[in-house]
């Protein structure tokens, strides 16, 4: 009986894999996690409007972020669920560095750079969102988590391969298919809404995705929905082309979200109907005010739409 152990954990290492009496379950290995206990940082900052840069203290960033990104008179700890995943954003993306390639900075206040930035919007509701969630970062095993949110998932999460057609990197700890009843307190046009735009518009956009000319465009085709409903593909005349790719070269705020109950060539048009504000991925801000509204506290939001991280505090 001995041997057959032995030969079984020797099969095991040679395997490469590590065996323990009494494990349930293999575990990735934890990465290291930024260190706690820290300052606050101080950061640089490109006022894109102005072309100033900046240095600002990391906390009153965030408050300028969470102000422009949500509506400063909502519920205090629907803001501080934002302003968790607005300290997260901006601790992964100077990491990265893209700004300071762009700038020589850490961040900017441009939206379609970093993130929406509007200090004028600051009220004592964000400040104490900001005082209430201070230090308090998003981790997954030891790093920091994409921290995406949207406007209003239409009452349905998507993963971020459905709703962002991203794939770049694993990101298990996004809930898909989750159900939050946003719809029930949110605004007319984000439980339903239309629009019609001009098909050379649609073929334009077409070309710039894939390179390809559809031609003119005659007829549009939903090819493939994702588990939420969400529309991945369509195909324009002959060319098949992403749903999300789609949605951000037409424009986001004309075409709301890929959660489309109509799609249809109407009398030199493109007609898309649907429900939503966004891609629908990670937070939403409707369905965090919800929960907000019925005493939830900022990590239990958080922990509604994104599953297995650690909120971590890195700096008092």
């Amino acid at each position: 009986m001995k041997k057959a152990v032995s030969r079984a954990a020797l099969l095991l290492v040679a395997s490469g894999i590590l065996w323990c009496a009494g494990c349930a379950r293999l575990m990735p290995p934890r990465k290291p996690a930024p260190p706690a206990g820290r300052e606050e940082p101080t950061i640089s900052l490109y006022v894109n409007q102005t072309g100033e840069r900046k240095n600002i203290k990391l906390e009153e960033y965030v408050a300028g972020v969470v102000a422009a990104e949500m509506d400063p008179t909502w519920p205090v700890n629907a803001l501080a669920a934002q302003a968790i995943l607005a300290r997260t954003f901006t601790m992964e993306n100077i990491k990265s560095g893209k700004v300071r390639d762009l700038h020589g900075t850490d961040a900017s206040t441009s939206k379609e750079e970093f993130q929406a930035y509007d200090p004028s919007r600051v009220n004592d509701n964000v400040r104490r969102a900001v005082d209430l969630t201070r230090g308090k970062v998003a981790l997954y095993n030891g790093e920091y988590i994409k921290a995406w949110f949207n406007a209003c998932d239409g009452g349905v999460s998507a993963s971020a391969a459905e709703g962002l057609a991203y794939t770049e990197k694993p990101t298990p700890y996004v809930k898909a298919g989750v159900k939050d009843g946003c719809l029930s307190i949110t605004v007319p046009e984000n439980r339903y809404w239309e629009r019609r735009i001009p098909l050379e518009k649609v073929r334009a956009a077409v070309q710039k995705i894939t390179g390809r000319d559809p031609g003119p465009v005659t007829a549009v085709a939903v090819t493939r929905r994702g588990p939420s409903g969400r529309v991945e593909e369509l195909k324009v005349g002959d060319v098949p082309v992403s749903g999300p790719a789609l949605r951000l070269a037409l424009g986001s705020d004309l075409v709301r979200s890929m959660l489309l109950t109509k799609v249809a060539v109407e009398g030199g048009s493109l007609v898309l109907a649907g429900k939503g504000f966004g891609h629908g991925v990670g937070m939403c801000q409707w369905g965090a005010r919800l929960m907000a509204e019925k005493g939830r506290s900022p990590e239990d939001i958080l922990r509604f739409y994104f599953k297995d991280i650690e909120i971590r505090k890195l700096w008092d």
